[in-house]
């Protein structure tokens, strides 16, 4: 498949409606890097990463950084089909130790969704306000079918909140939220899904300090990332490299002084979360929220 049929089906949104659309793009696109790309560019400070270029059907555009200890290639893709549902439905019997079928969930969710990205990341650059809503759109659609194929009862909308003040009921806000995770119609979790914690931090906090204060609840809030890398380029050296978008001083800052959240989950994590113990004690991979948290959290 070219890659101007991906970006056509990547573009809309309604092509995408299960699970089993997601996959059959991802597989289409790992057949795509085979031959259609023009170059494979490493990072010069993060080795692991990549970047695609494309083509003049890509506008020579250079791809978001992509993890390559995550990042399927076409020779050990067919897992993502063979698999990766059957892995996903049994996640609650998955024990700590099956680090095998634990991986095959962080890389499986992990290749689907910047599959997506890269594609869109060929749009002309006047688009790229339009591509990065569409895949945030398609995260946020790709974790409410994956928590639902594990039979949870997830949706997205709007909770209207009412304030209540002595007794009384004045009014009510309004709150629209990405993920919200039901048993037997009593809302159990609150979730946010971005593909970046950059702008977003602040508000995932705060959401919950609202709501909770507002509801006189403790309703758990849980945000899932998809990663917090963005491509960086030395023009002088015409060389490109990733950063970090992470912002470790505002996460401490706000889970100390302002509330934690439930869980915080990133499906490519950065190195600091895994080696810095208050970052570690916060902060896991996205298969620990489907093997280990989300059953804990349906049966509070």
């Amino acid at each position: 498949m070219s890659l101007t049929e991906l970006l056509n089906i990547a573009a809309n949104k309604e092509n995408f409606r299960s699970l089993t659309d997601y996959i059959k793009f991802c597989r289409r696109y790992l057949d795509f890097l085979t031959d259609g790309i023009q170059a494979e560019i490493v990072s010069q400070n993060e080795s692991n990463y990549r970047f695609f270029q494309y083509r003049e059907d890509g506008n020579f555009n250079i791809t978001r950084p992509v993890n390559a200890n995550l990042m399927y290639t076409v020779e050990n893709g067919a897992v993502i089909e063979e698999g990766f549902l059957r892995v996903l439905r049994a996640a609650k019997e998955v024990a700590t130790a099956d680090e095998a079928n634990r991986l095959i969930i962080r890389k499986t969710i992990y290749t689907i969704q910047q599959s997506i990205g890269a594609t869109l990341d060929a749009l002309p650059a006047g688009q790229s306000n339009t591509a990065r809503k569409i895949n945030g759109d398609l995260f946020e659609r790709l974790m409410r079918l994956l928590i639902q194929a594990v039979g949870v009862d997830c949706r997205t909308g709007v909770i209207r909140v009412p304030v209540v003040v002595d007794g009384v009921k004045e009014f009510a806000m309004s709150y629209q939220h990405d993920l919200l995770l039901f048993r037997e119609d009593e809302l159990k979790v609150i979730g946010s899904v971005k593909t970046s914690s950059k702008d977003r931090l602040d508000k995932i906090f705060v959401d919950k300090f609202l709501y909770n204060r507002l509801t006189e609840t403790d309703i758990p809030h849980i945000a899932i990332f998809l990663n917090d890398v963005q491509r960086k380029r030395t023009r002088k050296e015409n060389k490109y490299g990733i950063n970090s978008t992470f912002l470790p001083g505002h996460f401490r800052g706000y889970t100390v002084k302002l509330n934690a959240l439930d869980g915080v989950y990133y499906c490519d994590i950065r190195p600091a979360m895994t080696t810095d113990e208050f970052l570690r004690e916060h902060i896991k991979t996205i298969d620990c929220f489907f093997c280990d948290d989300v059953q804990d959290f349906m049966g509070k």
